[in-house]
């Protein structure tokens, strides 16, 4: 597996955390027991840095259980990874934005290869506007009748034993369940992306709480206590602190992202989603952030794992 390293010195606690995220990445993950993050896009919807677009993995004793979005470059990076789709319980798409949601019917083709027969639950947000909602979404890419893939339309009927998705759509207001097993349990809370319906993600393993923010531009006071507590906290670091217009309408600046991190307490934070206006003046950017969040910060790099 080819891992790149994070070459940009910001700091020295910084780069060192960069660091040893990339160097887990090689030895660690999946890890045979226990719960795992691994970074499958860190970076945005521009192609300028090597990175893949937004993507998450949660390996729960060695199996691929989660994937949060499914952005550009996410599936090459799904199979670098060693994820299968067999081993997958829940997809979760944060938004429709092509960073967030392009690779997604890739990875669906790919299940016609595997000897996955048991349905596959997947959630997003209700439609708002001129953005559609899951069902809608999956219906234009998958449906029978006019969809852009329709010849993968029998994972939306489950014909031709094809495992059918299960698609659960999450409406404005509180938190709400979208998963929910044995073992694994995922909550869904909708949060502000300007006009673009959006939701966040929590998933509880065990004694782990992974908590997604996606992108969002921190204006919901509720998110702090759906994050309250997570053993590792992912947020999108896409503008830099002077962002105005519709950048600021769409994304938190990093001082806000230090001030809802420090609010929720996370054991661990991964900065991720990076695009060249955030990377361009990273070390000031973290430095924000680190003003007020004081525990442990790392910025994300594809395939790289961060264990809680």
């Amino acid at each position: 597996m080819t891992i790149r390293i994070f070459i940009k010195i910001v700091s020295l606690p910084i780069a060192w955390l960069a660091l040893v995220a990339c160097t887990q990445a090689a030895t660690t993950c999946p890890p045979a027991e226990g719960v795992a993050l691994q970074i499958l896009g860190s970076g945005g919807p521009i192609a300028d840095d090597s990175r893949a677009s937004s993507g998450y993995i949660v390996w729960i004793d060695g199996k691929s259980r989660v994937l949060i979005d499914a952005g550009g470059g996410t599936f090459l990076r799904f199979g670098e990874a060693g994820a299968t789709f067999e081993a997958l319980d829940f997809i979760g798409l944060s938004h429709f934005h092509t960073d967030h949601s392009a690779d997604f019917p890739a990875l669906i083709k790919s299940g016609n290869f595997s000897d996955r027969d048991r349905s596959l639950s997947i959630a997003g947000p209700q439609g708002d506007g001129a953005f559609p909602g899951l069902k809608d979404f999956l219906q234009s890419m998958l449906g029978k009748d006019h969809g852009a893939y329709a010849y993968l339309s029998a994972f939306l009927d489950g014909t031709s034993s094809t495992p059918m998705l299960t698609p659960r759509e999450v409406p404005q207001g509180q938190a709400v369940a979208v998963y929910t097993s044995d073992d694994l349990n995922i909550d869904a809370l909708r949060v502000p992306h300007g006009i673009v319906p959006a939701a966040a993600f929590r998933v509880r393993a065990g004694d782990q709480t992974l908590v997604f923010a996606t992108d969002q531009n921190g204006g919901n006071p509720a998110f702090a206590d759906f994050a309250k507590g997570a053993s590792v906290l992912v947020m999108h670091m896409v503008v830099p602190e002077n962002v105005a217009g519709v950048g600021r309408r769409l994304h938190a600046p990093p001082s806000v992202i230090g001030e809802i991190a420090a609010a929720a307490a996370p054991g661990k934070l991964v900065l991720s989603h990076f695009m060249a206006r955030s990377l361009a003046g990273l070390e000031q950017n973290v430095a924000l952030v680190r003003e007020r969040y004081k525990r442990e910060v790392i910025l994300a790099e594809d395939l790289a794992c961060v264990t809680p």
